[in-house]
């Protein structure tokens, strides 16, 4: 299930691979800019309903759609100029932007809202996923409440819930594939900001600095 990748200088092999889970309906785990991301493809149904089942959340909000550039955004939500402007200062990097969709976008994902995270990672190997898809990515952080046998942590910190190294989610029942660089994952959280709005809202503070 692991597949070992060099992020700079990723084998079309291993790409192809991860492609063919993900068009079958499987899921990816693979790292990020910030931690580590569990990911189907955004046009999968069958995908879309295991993510949600491994995720064990409720609250939509929490899942994000990877994309590889601007113009697959424009794509999904509404975009306009100003939104286009801050979007393009702060991206590829550890922040998710809340948009609202566009109609075919909320009925691809069966969404409960009109608003959907968008993030563009600052890691070449979900960049080179979704371009080899050729289309977004629907994401959760992957935690250690999703394991078989969920690992209490020390310490209150919402980082100690997340992992270190690819083996550790070789535990978490229904991944296909994971993508593992063999070098630790840094434990963070991006930062969202709501841009749905006339103003930045800051949803949660994170490894992304704001304002900036």
């Amino acid at each position: 299930m692991i597949a070992h990748i060099i992020p700079t200088n990723i084998d079309d092999r291993l790409l192809s691979k991860g492609v063919g889970a993900l068009s079958s309906g499987g899921l990816v785990a693979l790292p990020t800019d910030t931690s580590w991301s569990i990911v189907c493809s955004y046009k999968s149904k069958d995908g879309i309903k295991k993510l949600r089942a491994i995720s064990r959340e409720r609250d939509e909000q929490r899942f994000t759609l990877l994309c590889s550039e601007l113009s697959q955004i424009s794509d999904l939500c509404n975009f306009d100029n100003s939104r286009f402007r801050l979007i393009n200062r702060l991206a590829p990097g550890p922040y998710v932007f809340i948009l609202k969709t566009l109609s075919m976008t909320e009925k691809a994902l069966n969404l409960p809202r009109r608003e959907i995270g968008i993030r563009i990672p600052d890691n070449p190997v979900p960049i080179a996923l979704i371009k080899t898809l050729g289309a977004p990515l629907y994401s959760i952080t992957a935690k250690r409440t999703m394991l078989s046998q969920p690992i209490e942590e020390d310490g209150d910190e919402p980082e100690a819930m997340l992992f270190d190294n690819g083996w550790e989610l070789e535990d978490i029942a229904g991944l296909d594939l994971i993508f593992d660089s063999g070098e630790d994952q840094a434990r963070l959280f991006s930062t969202v900001l709501d841009v749905s709005g006339d103003e930045v809202v800051v949803i949660r503070a994170g490894a992304g600095a704001w304002p900036r």
